[in-house]
């Protein structure tokens, strides 16, 4: 039987866009599939031991992304996806793929349909147009200016329109080609794709009037194939573990802050820096790594602090550990509100953020045993799904068309 060639596409603006993708492409059976990857250069130690195919694609950089998401102003332009869209239409007509998956890669809503290859997108289910959001203001500059419920109250009013400005660069491209626009909703244009798999439960963020081309695949756990650091096993479990990392998605500078918050209580801290922080004078009860496996560290922790994005709060909650988000982006606000409702956790702003609330609430978290019991819930509904699986049962669909 002849392998099927299915592509991989990573828009690598930040880690969590390429380790997703990366743990589904590992989950695929070699013996019926050939499975290659694309990213931008500089992701390759990630990609040690995974025995793909790998191909260079341009990305933005990720500063330039992130500082968009602080801005509040759109991530791309129509330029940058004219580009994007030439780019992978060069890299579709050379491969030939069967099925091209792509996870944050907006421009396949168009160069997949030109080359006409099966399209497949992989994104959170709180941003489908069939799930209910509820959203809070980031730490955009009107939550500076403004106290916060006046802040919520004027982002929900103007929402719809800078929702509607964030769409605009994609529809024109689609114009261009003569494809129909997308409309006004950011959510239609995150969810463009012949096929939508959610990186989520539907218990924690459920459906209405879900499309048949739309699924979940349950959580998709991912960590950096990296060696574990000197210290690690000489961690005591005598004291509660906190686990804190900040990702690569903005709020790497708090890291600092937060060691220092955590510095009088009675715990082992154990923290990444996602190589992007830089932690100064380390207190006494905190150990400190660039990288560590977050599903490892996870399940040794009774606390996980993070950004409040879905990458390690999926980690916390498949290992039964609550989840202290420091949000920053709108992505991880929607990620949290999930948390919250599942009772698995607590929110604090990024912008507004005091040592001494955080202390406050990471020592509730590690005391109370209601977040720890939701935690686990919810481990026991992450079981429930096996995100390679249902993967290849979406592909064993389309193939058979």
């Amino acid at each position: 039987m002849e392998r099927k060639k299915i592509l991989f596409v990573a828009e690598a603006v930040t880690l969590a866009h390429v380790g997703r993708p990366l743990a589904l492409a590992q989950t695929l059976d070699r013996q019926r599939y050939d499975v290659h990857f694309a990213c931008a250069p500089g992701y390759e130690r990630f990609l040690q031991g995974s025995q793909l195919s790998n191909w260079p694609l341009t990305s933005i950089a990720s500063a330039r992304f992130l500082a968009a998401l602080a801005a509040g102003k759109p991530v791309y332009d129509a330029p940058t996806l004219s580009q994007y869209v030439l780019d992978d239409m060069r890299l579709l007509q050379q491969l030939r793929p069967d099925v091209v998956i792509g996870d944050f890669r907006l421009s396949l809503s168009v160069s997949a349909r030109l080359v006409q290859v099966p399209y497949v997108s992989v994104i959170n289910a709180y941003w489908s147009p069939y799930v209910t959001q509820r959203y809070q203001v980031p730490a955009i500059a009107l939550a500076r200016i403004l106290p916060i419920p006046l802040a919520d109250t004027l982002f929900n009013l103007v929402r719809p329109l800078a929702f509607a400005l964030h769409s605009r660069p994609l529809n024109q491209v689609r114009r261009a080609y003569r494809m129909p626009s997308l409309g006004r909703d950011l959510r239609r244009i995150y969810t463009d794709a012949d096929y939508v798999l959610y990186a989520d439960i539907p218990e924690m963020f459920p459906p209405s009037d879900l499309p048949a081309s739309h699924s979940y695949l349950g959580p998709v756990l991912w960590s950096p194939p990296v060696a574990l650091p000197a210290w690690w096993d000489g961690v005591s479990g005598l004291r509660d573990i906190v686990y804190v990392t900040l990702g690569s998605s903005g709020q790497g500078a708090l890291l600092p802050r937060v060691l220092q918050a955590l510095a009088p209580l009675p715990v082992t801290v154990i923290a990444a820096t996602a190589g992007n922080a830089d932690v100064g004078v380390v207190p006494d009860n905190a150990l400190v790594a660039d990288y560590l496996p977050g599903e490892l560290a996870a399940a040794r922790a009774r606390l996980v602090i993070c950004n409040g994005g879905s990458p390690t709060s999926q980690q916390a909650l498949a290992a039964g550990v609550p989840v202290l988000g420091i949000a920053g982006n709108l992505d991880q606000y929607l990620n949290m509100d999930g948390v919250l409702r599942a009772g698995a956790g607590a929110l604090l702003r990024s912008d507004r953020l005091a040592q001494d609330r955080l202390r406050e609430t990471a020592l509730q978290l590690l005391s109370h045993p209601e977040p720890r019991a939701a935690a686990s819930r919810v481990a026991q509904q992450f079981q429930r799904y096996d995100a390679g699986a249902r993967l290849a049962g979406c592909l064993a669909r389309i193939l058979q068309q």
